[in-house]
């Protein structure tokens, strides 16, 4: 089978950098949160938005559903 070798390269580094936190998760997120604030680039924050709850519409109730085509 052919491998790219981008993403071979890519899964390699990817490898390395897990390695340098023991795999560790919360302790890679946090080098993520140095290195972004050490950037000095301005990062965007969305405003928390609550959730759309949709309503089911039961067969019965949706005309469309009734349509035989």
């Amino acid at each position: 089978m052919w491998k790219d070798p981008v993403v071979t390269e890519t899964r390699s580094l990817r490898e390395q950098y897990a390695n340098q936190f023991g795999h560790n998760a919360d302790t890679i997120f946090q080098d993520i949160l140095l290195r972004q604030a050490a950037s000095g680039k301005k990062l965007v924050s969305f405003q928390h938005r609550e959730p759309v709850i949709s309503q089911i519409v039961s067969q019965e109730e949706n005309p469309i559903s009734n349509l035989h085509i």
